[in-house]
Order: structure tokens, then sequence, then C-alpha cells
């Protein structure tokens, strides 16, 4: 016998038998081996000054260790104070996956908003009512938040990179390495803009389910809103689900998402880095792509001598002979594959000096 039981299916409205219940929240909880972390992730569930009704909706993916042990000892706490605890799961073998393990618990879960946990992160007691105040003013926008990480010198420059993008940048900056720019740990939404977007990609490990909704967010004319204060501890560690995504997988999503999203709009563009970074975007994108490329340009006074970037595994004939030139003679618009905040500021500073517009004139896929 399994130990996740169905949940009784609702009768209608105005029939005999249970009314189907409504929950205003639901506080969306996937669990794999989260022995370590899950009593503080739980304890700051209860600890919420959210006034609303709440419920925490957790689906446990075939854990080995004493989770659901775990979980049961704090269903009683936290019925205790009224927030309503719903528990599905499977023991089967192997787990199934964090974009299903949140389907899951969406699907069995009541909240018309849903605001998002990784069971080994701890919220700050005003997140779940902050981030659901700027979700009522922003109905079809996903809401994230500043973030501390644990430990605090874990990943330095993308931790200030998640807590201090512009509100533009929120969107300019989508196709960076560093992906989504809302982290999908401090996600929260409507119910109804999640449908409207999701599920989640089941693919299973090596497939980032964040990412391909954050595209699908997008596409479907989602907006982007951080609440700007420290809503979440945020931990960093080896057994992270991040870990195991190849970022050769991420590379393909983010050049095709560039090639969907942003180069329609150019006629023809630089790529900012005729290095290593720069040539492997230009041999990635598709031939449509690559005839935009007007040039690469560099500070590297070796690489600009060369005068060109030759593609020698292209079909074409002859070969494509791309210019490679300083940056103060290139044209906009750039998409730079340069990293940010690696350079003591010089880069920044090159590109202050161009006074261009983030979005119009150049993007980053660094």
């Amino acid at each position: 016998m399994s130990l996740y039981p169905e949940s009784p299916e609702a009768a209608p409205l105005g029939g005999e038998g249970p009314q189907p219940r409504t929950t205003y929240l639901s506080v969306i909880l996937p669990v794999h081996d989260a022995e370590p972390w899950l009593d503080e992730c739980l304890g700051s569930v209860l600890q919420q000054d959210f006034e609303g009704s709440m419920e925490l909706s957790i689906f446990n993916d075939a854990s080995k260790d004493k989770s659901m042990t775990i979980i049961e000892k704090w269903k009683e706490k936290l019925e205790g104070s009224g927030i309503l605890v719903v528990i599905g799961g499977h023991d089967s073998p192997s787990p199934r996956g964090v974009g299903y393990s949140k389907n899951q618990a969406i699907a069995q879960s009541s909240g018309s908003y849903l605001c998002f946990l990784d069971s080994d992160d701890v919220m700050m007691p005003q997140r779940v009512r902050l981030q659901h105040a700027a979700a009522v003013r922003h109905p079809t926008s996903i809401i994230g938040c500043q973030v501390r990480r644990e430990p605090p010198n874990s990943t330095e420059r993308y931790t200030r990179w998640i807590n201090h993008l512009a509100p533009d940048q929120l969107l300019t900056q989508v196709f960076t390495s560093n992906g989504p720019t809302v982290i999908m740990p401090t996600w929260f939404c409507s119910r109804a803009w999640f449908s409207h977007v999701g599920p989640f990609d089941e693919g299973g490990r090596g497939v980032p389910e964040d990412l391909l909704f954050f595209h699908e967010h997008l596409r479907k004319g989602g907006g982007l809103v951080r609440v700007d204060q420290s809503l979440l501890l945020y931990r960093y560690h080896p057994g992270a689900a991040t870990h195991s995504i190849l970022e050769t997988t991420i590379w393909t999503h983010r050049v095709r998402f560039l090639e969907e999203w942003a180069l329609p709009h150019w006629a023809t563009f630089t790529i900012w880095n005729a290095g290593r970074q720069g040539r492997r975007l230009y041999r990635s994108l598709t031939a449509g792509s690559r005839c935009k490329v007007v040039a690469f340009c560099d500070v590297d006074e070796n690489k600009i001598k060369k005068g060109f970037y030759c593609y020698e595994d292209s079909q074409e004939r002859p070969k494509p002979r791309v210019p490679v030139l300083h940056f103060r003679a290139a044209q906009p618009p750039f998409v730079i594959c340069v990293k940010l905040d690696l350079t003591g500021g010089a880069f920044e500073d090159n590109l202050r000096s161009l006074h261009l517009q983030e979005g119009r004139d150049f993007l980053h896929f660094s």
C-alpha cells in the first residue's frame, strides 16, 4: 500500500458530499532526500506573518532518508497553527525529478497564489506577505526577491547579480549564463498565470525546467518583478539539483532563445569578444543568424591585428571571414560575450564610454 492516499474528489457545487476546499495561497514544496535542511525550511513556513489562509503542498519524490518522518512531525505543528498541509508523493526506486514534483505539488494544492520553496532554503517571515502584495499588483508577472546566500561567500558574483539588477535589466539580461533573472527559488505567481504558461517540463534530471518555463513565460508576455528585500536564505551545496544540468544543455537553450527573442529585431550585429566565447556563439548560430554578424570586436591588440576570424568548419565556399575590430571602431548593436564583474571594472568602463542603451544597442550573453 502506498504512503500517499488519493485525495477524495470534490462533489459538484450544490451536491451532496464534501465541498471543495479553497485556500488563498499555497506554498509549493518538492522534497527529495532533504533531511539535513527540512526542519529549518518547514519552521520558516510556520513563521510567516501573512494573515490570509495558507496551505503547504509537499510532494515527496522518492526520498530514501528521514524526510517523511520530519514532514509528519511538522504537519501537526503547522495544522495546529491553521496552515493546512497536503502531502503527496511516491516511493518508487528512483525520483521523477524537480519538474514532475513541482507539477504534482501544484496539482494537489488549491491556492489562488503559488509560492515556490526549495526544501534546502529558508523563508524570512515577511516573504509570503510582501510577494503576495506584489503579485496582486502584477497578476501576469513572476515575482522574485533578493536573497542571502549560505554560505555567504559561496557565489559572490552570482549573488550580486541576483540582488542588484535594475528593473529593466530583469528583461534585458535574460540571455546570460546565470539563467532566469528572477531566480526559481524565489518565484511567486498567481495560479491562473502559472496555468497559462505551464506546466514545468518533466524530463527529469539534467533538464533546466526553470529556464524552459521562464522562456515560455516571456513568450506569453509575462512580466518580471523583484521585491527589493532579502526574503530567502538561498543555500549552496554540492547536492543541489542545479549541478546535474550540463552547461552545453543550457548553452543550446540560451542560443535558441536569443535567436528567437532578440536577433529578429536586428538586421546586423557585432559580437563583442573575438576570443573563445565569442567564436563559440558565432559557430552555434543558425546560418541565417550567422549572416547578420558583421564583425567581432575586442580590446586585445593581437586579435585585432590578425584582422579577421575565418570559420574553418563552414560548408560555405569561400569560407566566411568576419572582421575583428577595436570596440571603438565597431558598430552596434552588440551581443556581448564578456563576463561581467571580472575585469576590475575595465570592461564596464569601456561599455559605458560608448553611451549605449541596454536592450536596444547591446545585450549580454556572457
